[in-house]
């Protein structure tokens, strides 16, 4: 899914256990937001490999007011940070500021970190503006060892912006989550496959797929993904797909035949 180059994990190698120790330093004294905005764009530049003077930019106005840094590429922002001090917790007051500046920008991702505790958001611009964590780290806790420990930084980083990381990520975690393993569970043609499976190594127990499919929604998937809004997004998403996937069937179909009958009335 996403290629990290030998490059951006020497870097991330060398760096990150200097980084985590002053993050650590920092949140156990208790320091100033001003003095976390420095450690942050001291890892932005050093870990994730931005240039500090040219792509990060400081006190970002937006409307009025000031976001923290902004990633700027090219001229081009590509994504708002909103610093908290190391020391503080960060809570839904501070993701609302941080979505409520990006949103006023027009920016579609946003980060919320204290240099520990990292949050990336996207924002999703309809009525109303709405917002979904992408992806989440600590810092502390980073091991460049661990590839999925790489990807989530990966998605930070200057090399990640080039190659559309971000975008990538958010579109495979959209596919292969548990909401869309727990819709297709209760598709027809898996439940065909159960009830077949069942049928084969006990011949003797009579079973329909109503009685499946009551088992997988009340004992065995958790509530959390047979309801709710996600949910329901997901079962949109497999319907528009399966019926354009069977749209797609019938055209060749036919094709196949109208081929076959013109061949057929050729070789006559």
């Amino acid at each position: 899914m996403l290629k990290i180059s030998k490059k951006v994990i020497d870097r991330v190698s060398s760096t990150l256990k200097t980084y985590q120790n002053i993050a650590q330093s920092h949140k156990s004294k208790d320091v100033s937001e001003a003095d976390t905005v420095t450690l942050v764009k001291d890892i932005l530049a050093y870990c994730f490999g931005y240039d500090k003077y040219q792509e990060l930019t400081s006190e970002q106005q937006i409307r009025g007011t000031f976001c923290d840094l902004a990633v700027k590429i090219e001229g081009k922002i590509k994504y708002l940070i909103e610093v908290k001090a190391a020391g503080v917790n960060l809570n839904d007051s501070h993701l609302r500021q941080a979505i409520s500046y990006g949103a006023n920008q027009g920016i579609e991702w946003v980060v919320l970190t204290n240099a520990v505790e990292w949050r990336l958001y996207r924002i999703k611009f309809g009525q109303p503006i709405d917002h979904e964590e992408v992806s989440s780290f600590c810092f502390l806790e980073i091991n460049p060892k661990k590839e999925d420990d790489l990807k989530k930084v990966f998605l930070l980083c200057r090399e990640g912006i080039s190659s559309d990381a971000m975008d990538t990520y958010h579109q495979h975690t959209q596919i292969l989550n548990k909401f869309t393993i727990a819709q297709i569970l209760l598709t027809d043609p898996i439940v065909s496959v159960i009830k077949r499976e069942i049928r084969r190594l006990f011949p003797e127990i009579k079973v329909d797929t109503e009685q499946i499919t009551d088992i997988l929604n009340n004992e065995i998937l958790k509530r959390e993904v047979i309801e709710g809004e996600k949910v329901k997004e997901t079962q949109q998403k497999i319907k528009k797909i399966t019926t354009k996937l069977t749209k797609q069937a019938q055209t060749e179909k036919k094709y196949d035949k109208q081929e076959f009958e013109s061949n057929s009335s050729n070789e006559t």
